[in-house]
């Protein structure tokens, strides 16, 4: 399945990222205009250059509301508005036992992880709801289904971003707008797997979740919205 993405525009946040190049890509490709939106400028240029008739950067602290929300404002001044929002800043910590582990690592993924997400729903959202086909989706891990408690702090984050995204598919039923989630155990980029072959076979290969991501647009929103679905590779 693809979507023609002709005419629309697609904000990727996290696009500096191991998923957020290719997905900035695809998008692309499919003939959107994609705003890609990070913290390094040398970093953002880098996603540009794969398709600079297309893709536009976006420096910009998504952990800062006020900064996001005034961004969001000026993306639809300048482009009149936004069909997607596919939201990739992530991040993992973890590794010790309940007690052992790090406080700091849940201000750390709390931040990345649900505070950027609420700040960029609030900058877009009602963009994507009087659009023809907004989408909004996120990755979470299929570790949520056995939890660990080595991974306590990262996984009560993802199930947290989780049930934000759940929240916002609530407020956009009746409308053309989705709010969708992707699962995977981990993710490969092309360069690891060609540094070892055999390996990762559990992982979901970057380019494969952001073509996931490009198809939304082109399925049934009462399919999409609200979608849980778990990748396997």
């Amino acid at each position: 399945m693809s979507a023609d993405l002709t005419g629309s525009v697609v904000v990727v946040a996290g696009a500096a990222g191991d998923l957020g190049r290719p997905t900035a890509a695809a998008c692309a490709a499919a003939g959107a205009t994609v705003i890609a939106a990070g913290r390094s400028e040398d970093r953002l240029d880098e996603v540009v250059a794969l398709d600079p008739q297309r893709i536009v950067a976006a420096e910009v602290d998504l952990l800062d509301e006020t900064a996001t929300v005034a961004w969001g404002r000026s993306v639809l001044a300048e482009h009149g508005r936004v069909d997607g929002l596919l939201h990739l800043v992530g991040g993992w910590r973890g590794g010790q036992p309940i007690v052992e582990s790090d406080s700091a690592d849940w201000a750390f993924l709390h931040g990345n992880i649900i505070r950027t997400l609420q700040n960029t729903t609030r900058a877009f959202r009602d963009a994507l709801e009087v659009g023809p086909h907004g989408r909004m989706a996120i990755v979470s891990t299929t570790g949520l289904a056995k939890p660990k408690q080595t991974n306590a702090a990262y996984l009560t984050a993802k199930a947290g971003a989780e049930m934000w995204l759940q929240c916002v598919a609530e407020s956009f039923r009746d409308t053309n707008a989705a709010a969708s989630i992707v699962r995977v155990m981990a993710l490969v980029t092309p360069q690891m797997q060609a540094a070892k072959p055999e390996g990762y076979k559990s992982y979901s290969p970057v380019g494969q979740v952001a073509d996931w991501m490009v198809d939304l647009f082109g399925r049934p929103v009462a399919e999409v919205n609200g979608l849980t679905e778990s990748m396997k590779r």
